[in-house]
């Protein structure tokens, strides 16, 4: 009896390569079809009719041909699509009941191994189906463990289901969000591999390898989940530790570690609508008599309150006024000065430096109306400074605008006015430090090799550390007070612009996670594994703009002259580069082996840029 061995896929292919076949040749017998069964007489003769007759002829015979081998062609190709089929449906045929026997059989001898221990004799574990459930384990005698599922926020993954005597371990599921990992499952008791640890969720462990226990070696180690800001205080994970290997078998590689979270961008707090008290307003003065000398003096004002955190300084005090009045018909001397208006306050971190007080009104009349010997002055009180805004981006105060003065209009009294010149702004407070950047998580340790033979695994590289933050923009520079009006040509300056604030410093760079140990190799014979590699450090954050310088204050009028605006701040320096990560050590050998290498250190990481310069007031 002879047999046939039929495979319906190559039937298939091989019935798609025939109509291409016949796509081909009914083309190139159309492409021919005209060329050759017109062909011209070469010349007008008998000869030359009858040789192009017999060529039309030869065509037409091949056209007729070839008609019936595409017919043919056509009944071949559909016969053999149909036997493809036929093979393919009496394969699936035969198939079926021989997997249902299979299966049947398995049933029947997995049936008291399930019911006595939970587990098959003969085949894979169940891999976990819901959040964090654990892998099946395989069967006694032959079969690999479940893989564990990924577990749900906060939930560790599923730990990997064991071998029995032959298979390997399954691999542990994913943790979820700020959970470790599953572990490894062990690999078969004669002869396996452990499995994978899972991975960490965000912020967390890597899991551990599963060991081998006889035979086979130990699984690697689960990489350790990167950081995120408000999981697990902002850590990365660490990575899992390699599993042992048995008797005879290499330890599982250690898993990398996490990367470190970025730092925070530095933000400027800003006032909190408080502010400290004002100054003490200076005490006026006014004095009216007929002496030949009369005078009044306003006094000056007190500086204003020191805020606290988050508070605006207090305003300055304004400048006492002084009004003097001298009723001698005759003649006199007559003066009054305008007090100081105080400084502004001491700004609070983040706050606003307090704003100038206003200088003082100074007025001097006379009655004299027959003497040309009066001499009245009258000089208004400057404005006060403001104050330098808090660190942390705090904008500068405001000058104090000048005080004005007035004396008598009478044409003959030698009459001089000096309007009061207004307070410079306060300049802006430095922007706020970017954070630093965090640690990247450290590298898990190689597993241990076989007790007799075998390397140890190598430790596992240190995460990198987060890049700094970037630093925040400087404080606003504060205008300057506006000079005080006179009634002569003598007005007040206007006061002279605060300087925009030098930009906050760049983060310094997270520190890189240091290495995994190599784990140590067999008693008997076997190398110690190699160091893990050190973590890059971070790169430092990038300085902050500097802040805008403010605008001069305007004259008081005629003989005054408007104050200077100002520079806008320096941008911040950038932050320093992170630490790099330690470099792991090397394992130990075995009597026949040779100590592991130690791990290379981590890269260096880079400074950040300077941040640009403010605008000009």
């Amino acid at each position: 009896m002879s047999y046939l061995v039929a495979v319906p896929e190559a039937l298939a292919s091989a019935a798609g390569t025939v109509a291409e076949i016949g796509s081909a040749v009914r083309a190139a017998s159309t492409a021919a079809a005209h060329p050759t069964t017109t062909v011209l007489a070469a010349a007008a003769d008998e000869v030359s009719t009858q040789i192009a007759a017999l060529f039309e002829q030869h065509a037409q015979s091949y056209q007729a041909i070839s008609a019936q081998a595409a017919t043919f062609h056509e009944q071949f190709l559909q016969a053999l699509n149909a036997a493809g089929s036929s093979y393919a449906s009496a394969e699936a045929a035969n198939a079926a009941p021989l997997q249902t026997a299979e299966h049947t059989v398995l049933d029947v001898i997995n049936a008291p191994t399930r019911a006595l221990l939970g587990r098959p004799l003969v085949g894979n574990g169940t891999d976990g189906s819901s959040p964090g459930q654990a892998g099946g384990a395989g069967g006694l005698l032959i079969g690999n463990g479940g893989n564990g599922a990924a577990g749900a926020t906060g939930q560790a993954g599923g730990a990997g289901g064991s071998a029995g005597l032959l298979g390997r371990g399954g691999n542990g599921g994913t943790g979820g969000a700020g959970a470790v990992g599953g572990n490894g499952g062990n690999g078969g008791l004669l002869f396996g591999s452990g499995g994978t640890g899972g991975t960490g969720g965000t912020g967390a462990a890597g899991g551990i390898g599963g060991n081998a226990l006889l035979f086979g070696n130990g699984g690697a180690g689960g990489v350790g989940g990167n950081a995120a800001a408000a999981v697990n205080g902002g850590h990365a994970g660490a990575g899992g530790d390699g599993g042992a290997a048995g008797l005879w078998g290499n330890g599982g590689s250690g898993g990398a570690g996490g990367h470190g979270l970025a730092g925070a961008d530095g933000v400027n707090p800003g006032s909190n609508g408080a502010s400290a008290g004002a100054g003490t307003a200076g005490a006026s003065q006014t004095v009216s008599d007929g002496q030949s000398d009369t005078r009044a003096f306003g006094a000056d004002g007190q500086r204003g309150g020191t805020g606290g955190t988050g508070w605006a300084g207090g305003t300055g005090g304004q400048g006492g006024n002084a009004s003097a009045t001298n009723t001698d018909p005759v003649g006199a001397y007559v003066r009054a000065d305008g007090g100081q208006g105080g400084a502004g306050g001491t700004a609070g971190t983040g706050g606003a430096g307090g704003t100038g007080g206003a200088g003082g009104n100074a007025t001097a009349v006379s009655s004299n109306t027959t003497s040309h010997s009066n001499s009245i002055t009258a000089t208004a009180g400057n404005g006060g400074n403001g104050a330098a805004g808090g660190s942390d981006g705090g904008s500068g105060g405001t000058g104090g605008a000048g005080g004005n003065a007035t004396t008598s209009t009478w044409q003959y009294d030698n009459n001089t006015a000096y309007g009061g010149n207004g307070g410079k702004g306060g300049d802006g407070g430095i922007g706020t430090t970017g954070g630093t950047g965090g640690s990247g998580g450290a590298g898990g340790n190689g597993g241990r090799g076989g007790l007799l033979f075998g390397d140890g695994g190598n430790g596992g590289a240190g995460g990198t550390g987060g890049t700094g933050g970037h630093g925040a923009i400087g404080g606003t520079g504060g205008n300057g007070g506006n000079g005080g009006t006179s009634n002569s040509v003598d007005a007040g300056d206007g006061g002279d612009a605060g300087r925009g604030g030098t930009g906050g410093t760049g983060g310094t760079g997270g520190t890189g996670g240091a290495g995994g140990n190599g784990g140590a190799g067999g008693l008997l014979s076997g190398h110690g594994g190699t160091g893990g590699a050190g973590g890059s450090a971070g790169d430092g954050g990038t300085g902050g703009i500097g802040g805008t310088g403010g605008h001069g204050g305007n004259s008081g009028g005629t003989g005054g002259v408007a104050g200077a605006s100002a520079d806008g701040g320096d941008g911040g320096d950038g932050g320093a580069a992170g630490t790099a990560g330690s470099a792991g050590s090397g394992g130990t050998g075995g009597v026949l082996g040779s100590a592991g290498s130690g791990g290379a250190l981590g890269g260096a990481g880079s400074s950040g840029s300077q941040g640009g310069n403010g605008a000009h007031g």
